[in-house]
C-alpha cells in the first residue's frame, strides 16, 4: 500500500476539522474509503465528499473509476467541493 496525502478544501475541510491527512491506499477508491471511515461520525463530511471534484497528482479524476486509479507513495489527492461565488456576466 502507498502512503498518500488527502487534502480537504472549503466545506470538506470544515467538516473534517483538519486540512489534510495521510492514508494507506493502493487506489483512489481505497483512499476515499479510508477518508470516509476516518470521518464516519460526520454526516456533513460524507455528504460533501459525495459531490467533490477529485484531483490526483495534479490530474483531474473526472469520471474514471476510482478503483482503476492506482496511487503511488507520495501521491496527493485534492478533494474540492463545489465553490460558490466568483463573478458572473452582467445581464442588462
Amino acid at each position: 500500500m502507498a502512503k498518500v496525502t488527502v487534502r480537504y478544501w472549503a466545506a470538506l475541510r470544515a467538516a473534517a476539522g483538519i486540512p489534510e491527512e495521510v492514508v494507506d491506499a493502493a487506489t483512489l477508491a481505497e483512499a476515499l474509503a479510508a477518508a470516509r471511515a476516518a470521518h464516519r461520525e460526520s454526516a456533513r463530511f460524507a455528504a460533501v465528499l459525495d459531490i467533490c471534484a477529485v484531483v490526483v497528482d495534479d490530474t483531474p479524476a473526472g469520471t474514471r473509476d476510482p478503483a482503476a486509479i492506482v496511487l503511488r507513495d507520495g501521491s496527493a489527492i485534492e478533494l474540492l467541493p463545489p465553490f460558490a461565488g466568483g463573478s458572473s456576466p452582467r445581464r442588462g
